[in-house]
C-alpha cells in the first residue's frame, strides 16, 4: 500500500478487512474510508477500541492505545493495491458474473454449483462494487479455489476497474436490459459499461455469454475480434426475445421440456441436456428469467469440470435469496411475492409474467418507482401499469411519485387502482386489505423502500 506504520507493532497479525466500525468481529484491518455522507477517520478510535487489529489512514487522527497505524497517500487507493496483492494469490481462480438483471441469483446458484467440487466462496449480499469486492476478496478464507463475484456498475469505467482489479479467469454477461439509463443514455452504452468486465479477464479466459440477448450476442463478436484467446460459450432458452441465432455455435447445454410454476406453484421442472444425456432439474426459483440465470450457471460450472449430476443437484436445491423473488406462504393463507430488492422495465416485466401463471383468487401487484431510467421514464412506468393490468392484477398500487404514471396507465386500462407517496403508506393500506387467499407481488427500485410494505404484510398477516 506505499504506506508506513506511525505506531503500533508492525509484526501484528491481522484476520480479514472492515470498512464500517459497526461490523468489526476482532482483529480486523480498518480502512478509514472518506465518503460522501461520512468519513471513516472520525470512527478510527471507535474501530480499533472495538476490537480491529489496526487501521489505515490518510490523516492526522488522536489516538489512545498501542494498536497499529498505517498511514499512506489515500485509504481507496491502498484498499485497491492491497486488493491486486492479495489477488496474485488468493483465490486460485475467479468467477466475474455481470448483467442488468440477475447477477446475484446466477451467483448463488454458481457458487453452490462449484461447491460440488471445489472449496467455494461467493460475494456476500450484493458487495459488487469498487468497494465491496475488496472488501469481500481480502476476507476471503486461506485455502480458497474458486470466488464467484457478483460485478455491478453505475456509471461508464466502473465495471472495467473492477474487472482489472478481480483479473478473472471467467465470466458470464447475462443481460443488457434498460437499467442506469439516467447515467448511460442509452442500451448501447449500457451494453458498452457491460463489455468492459472483458477487460481484466486473464489470457485464455472463457466468457460465457447470453446468445438469445442481441446487445450480449454484439458484445460476444467484438470480443472474438478483439481478444482470439478468450474462449466463447453461448447459452440462451428457445423463444427468448431475440432468439438463439443460428449464426452461433450450437450451446454447450440446452433446456427442453420446459414446465413453468407447476401445478400454480412458484418454480419450474425441466431437464438439462449436454451432448444428448439429460439430467432432471425442479427448479425452486420462479419464472423463466430464472431458467435462464441457472442456465448461464450451469454452462459456466461444466466448463469449469463440475459434473452434469451434481450441477442439476446444486441447482435444484438452490433457494431464492430474500428480496430477490422469494415467495414464501404467510401464516394467514395468503402468499407474499417478495422482489423488493431492486427493479427496471425488463426485470419488471418478467416478474409479472411469471407471478400471474400462480394460482390465486386475487393477484396484487406493489409497484414502486423504476429509478435512473432517464427521459423515458414516464413512458417506462405506463407501460408497465397497462401490461400489469393486462396480465389481470388488481388492485395495482403504485408506490413513488413516477408510479403515478403507472397506475394511471392501469386505471385506463379498467383495474382497481391506488397510489401512494411513500413506502409507508403503502404498508399500511397492504396490512389492512389483504385478504388469505391473495397473491401479493412486491417490487420496485431499492431507493423507495417497499420493505417496508413486505415486512407490515408479515407482520399484519
Amino acid at each position: 500500500m506505499s504506506g508506513q506504520v506511525i505506531t503500533g507493532d508492525p509484526e501484528t497479525t491481522l484476520r480479514g478487512t472492515v470498512l464500517d466500525s459497526r461490523r468489526i468481529e476482532g482483529g480486523e484491518l480498518f480502512f478509514a474510508l472518506a465518503g460522501e455522507q461520512t468519513d471513516g477517520h472520525a470512527f478510527v478510535v471507535a474501530a480499533l477500541e472495538g476490537g480491529a487489529a489496526a487501521a489505515v489512514v490518510h490523516e492526522d487522527v488522536e489516538l489512545s492505545g498501542t494498536a497499529p497505524v498505517i498511514r499512506v497517500a489515500d485509504t481507496f487507493d491502498a484498499l485497491h493495491a492491497l486488493t491486486s496483492k492479495v489477488r496474485q494469490t488468493l483465490p486460485r481462480w475467479l468467477v466475474g458474473v455481470t448483467g442488468s438483471a440477475g447477477k446475484t441469483t446466477t451467483k448463488d446458484l454458481l457458487a453452490r454449483m462449484l461447491a460440488s467440487r471445489y472449496r467455494t466462496a461467493a460475494s456476500p449480499g450484493n458487495l459488487n462494487n469498487l468497494y465491496g469486492f475488496p472488501l469481500a476478496l481480502l476476507n476471503l478464507a486461506e485455502d480458497t479455489e474458486w470466488m464467484v463475484a457478483e460485478m455491478g456498475m453505475s456509471e461508464p469505467g466502473e465495471l472495467g476497474r473492477l474487472s482489472l482489479l478481480a483479473r478473472p479467469d471467467l465470466v458470464i454477461v447475462n443481460n443488457v436490459r434498460p437499467a442506469h439509463l439516467e447515467s448511460f443514455g442509452s442500451l448501447r452504452a449500457v451494453a458498452d459499461a457491460k463489455a468492459e468486465i472483458l477487460q481484466g479477464l486473464s489470457d485464455g479466459g472463457t466468457a460465457v455469454l447470453n446468445a438469445a440477448d442481441p446487445e450480449v450476442v454484439a458484445i460476444g463478436a467484438r470480443c472474438q475480434s478483439a481478444r482470439p484467446d478468450v474462449r466463447i460459450e453461448w447459452f440462451g432458452l428457445d423463444g427468448e426475445p431475440g432468439s438463439l441465432s443460428a449464426e452461433l455455435p450450437e450451446p454447450l447445454l440446452r433446456v427442453r421440456d420446459l414446465e413453468l410454476a407447476p401445478g400454480g406453484e412458484a418454480g419450474s421442472r425441466f431437464v438439462l441436456e449436454l451432448a444428448g444425456r439429460g439430467v432432471a432439474v425442479s427448479l425452486l426459483l420462479p419464472g423463466a428469467y430464472n431458467v435462464e440465470n441457472c442456465l448461464a450457471a450451469a454452462t459456466a460450472a461444466v466448463v469449469l469440470g463440475c459434473d452434469l449430476e451434481a450441477v442439476a443437484e446444486a441447482a435444484s436445491a438452490t433457494e431464492s435469496t430474500a428480496m430477490r423473488g422469494r415467495v414464501s406462504n404467510l401464516p394467514g393463507g395468503a402468499r407474499l411475492w417478495d422482489d423488493s430488492y431492486n427493479s427496471n422495465p425488463d426485470a419488471l416485466a418478467r416478474t409479472l409474467a411469471a407471478a400471474a401463471q400462480l394460482g390465486s383468487d386475487r393477484r396484487w401487484a406493489v409497484l414502486g418507482d423504476m429509478l435512473e431510467l432517464g427521459r423515458g421514464a414516464a413512458e417506462f412506468h405506463r407501460s408497465a401499469g397497462r401490461e400489469a393490468a393486462r396480465l389481470g392484477f388488481s388492485p395495482i398500487v403504485g408506490v413513488g411519485p413516477l408510479s403515478r404514471e403507472l397506475v394511471r396507465a392501469a386505471s385506463a386500462a379498467g383495474t382497481e387502482t391506488e397510489w401512494f407517496e411513500t413506502a409507508r403508506e403503502a404498508a399500511e393500506y397492504a396490512a389492512t386489505e389483504v385478504r388469505g387467499s391473495d397473491l401479493v407481488l412486491v417490487k420496485g427500485s431499492r431507493g423507495v423502500g417497499l420493505e417496508a410494505v413486505v415486512a407490515a404484510l408479515r407482520e399484519g398477516d
